[in-house]
This record gives structure tokens, sequence and C-alpha cells, in this order.
């Protein structure tokens, strides 16, 4: 339970250019003023994450929002509207009062209202935006939970606020709404159907290109959301052939050192993905493989998650 003056001191620490670990519906955040410079700084220091990818920046309302955009379109009044609080990022022109390592240097920022009470708590009670990517090792396993998040940033960060385990699993939709037409940066529960019905057709990035310089969104090098233990994405019956392994699987049970069926259902799937890993990769097996999810449009940000975290057989 976060009582008030536990989410004071939080707040306390924030403006006084600190770190905080806080629950969102999607994952932990590592959280920091967006706009103290030195204090994202030093999310980039815990988190050993390249300066070429960019933070998204929570806030608590849509006014928030607006006075960190330079623009602000009606495509994101409508979404916002529709989807926030949500696990939905905008990425929209940037506030040139915006500290350009939050924003990787680019003119553009991202911007999202977290749909968790204390997340919404704790941006009031800060009276400041905050930058937050996952709270853990850049290109590591998102934390879901508190203790995720101590096992990976341990004494690095000043305060984590335990709420539990998140909601969603998975990382927001990432939509930029800057250019000719609107375009899905990255994939997630709020899939490019709903945003489309809202704003019309929509174009999804191209993918397998080489990023030079900053990414116009987190989550985007090739190998990301990884656990400790090698991941293999798997098609039927070809497991990896050697070692203590550990299989999960949606339709076809097959014989491993430990078996897990993954909910049918994309968004019991992404709720529960992460934290199986985590169990996974403290167990010490060999290899952790995972059949191949459908190629449904549902199912496109756990197969975005998982193409990311594997290793090729």
């Amino acid at each position: 339970m976060i009582g008030p003056e536990l989410l004071a001191r939080a707040a306390a620490i924030l403006r006084a250019g600190g770190l905080v670990a806080f629950p969102t519906e999607t994952v932990y955040g590592l959280g920091a003023n967006a706009l103290d410079v030195r204090a994202v700084d030093r999310v980039f220091e815990v988190k050993e994450r390249p300066p070429t990818s960019p933070l998204i920046i929570h806030v608590s309302s849509v006014e928030m929002a607006r006075s960190l955009a330079r623009e602000w379109p009606e495509s994101a009044a409508k979404l916002a509207e529709v989807f926030w609080p949500g696990p939905l990022t905008l990425v929209v022109p940037a506030h040139p009062r915006i500290p350009e390592n939050v924003t990787a240097g680019l003119s553009t920022v991202g911007l999202r209202q977290p749909d968790h009470p204390i997340a919404a708590a704790l941006i009031r009670e800060a009276g400041v935006p905050i930058a937050a990517p996952s709270a853990n090792r850049f290109s590591g396993l998102s934390p879901t939970t508190a203790e995720h998040v101590l096992k990976s940033l341990g004494d690095r960060i000043d305060l984590i606020l335990d709420g539990g385990p998140t909601r969603v699993g998975i990382e927001s939709t990432v939509l930029s709404l800057v250019g000719a037409r609107p375009q899905l940066l990255r994939p997630g529960i709020v899939s490019r159907d709903e945003i489309e019905a809202v704003i019309g057709e929509i174009v999804e990035r191209a993918e397998d290109l080489e990023l030079e310089g900053a990414h116009p969104a987190p989550g985007l090098h090739p190998r990301h959301y990884s656990p400790l233990t090698p991941l293999f994405l798997v098609d039927g019956d070809r497991l990896p052939a050697r070692g203590r392994g550990a299989y999960l699987w949606l339709a076809q049970p097959l014989p491993a050192g430990f078996s897990q069926q993954m909910p049918a259902d994309a968004a019991g799937y992404a709720a529960i993905l992460y934290d199986t890993l985590h169990r996974l990769d403290e167990r010490g097996f060999d290899w952790i493989a995972v059949e191949r999810p459908p190629q449904w449009p549902e199912w496109a940000a756990i197969q975005d998650r998982l193409e990311r975290a594997s290793t090729r057989l």
C-alpha cells in the first residue's frame, strides 16, 4: 500500500533530481523530471542506455501534454480522447523547453498519459512531467513487478514504488503524428485497427532497415526485451538440440525440461510474458524455446517483442 507520505517522498525525490521507479499499466518505469537535464542523464547512466534512444514523457493530463508539444494536431486530440489514459504513446513536435537528451536530439517527443492510479498520483504530486523508460538495464527484459526492478537496478536508484504486478505486461503502442501520414513506430496492445477506427489509415515503419543516429521511438534496436537465457522462436518441434531447456507453447505441447502452456488470447499472453521469462531466467535453463505466435494483427506486439528477444537457431 502506497500512502500519502511515501507518495510525497517520491515526488520530492523527483523534484530534487532523483530517480523513482513506479508502476504503470504496461511495465514499471524509471522516472525522472523530464525538464531536468541532469536527472535525465542519470536515467541513461543507470540503464546503460545509448543516447540515440529517446525517452517517453509521462503526463497527468492532456493539458500537460499540450504544454510539451510545439504542435498538437487534431489527430492527437482525437486519439487522446479515446485512448488516454492508456497504453498509447503519441509522437508530436517537441516544445523547445524539453531537453535534447530526452528526445535524443530529435525535434519530436513521445507523450503518454498512463492508466495507473500510482503513476497518475505521482505525476500530479510531483507537479512535473516524468520521463520514464522501462526500469531495467538497457535491452533486457522489462520489469512487470517491483521485484524485477530491484534485481535489475538494485541500489542504483533512489526509490521503488511497489504497486504489484502490472496489468498490460508489455510496452505501449507508439504512433508518430509527424509527417504526411501517421506512422506506427512500435506495436502494442492498442492495435492498428483500433487507431485507424479513430483517425483513418496509418502506415507502418519499414522493418529491417538500419537505424542510423537517433531512433524515432524507443524499443527499435534489433536486440531488445531479452532474457539472460538464450531465447529461440520455434515452429513445431524444431527445438535446440542440446542442454536443459524450457518450452512455452500455445497449441502443441512438446517434451522439454520445463513446459508451460501460454494463454490463447493475445492480451492474456502479453500480461504474463515478461514475468514468465523472468522466472525462467532464475531457473538456470540453457535455453528457452517459444512457439511462434499466430501471425494475426492482434498478436503484432507480441511478435515484435519475441522477434527482438530471440536468437536464431
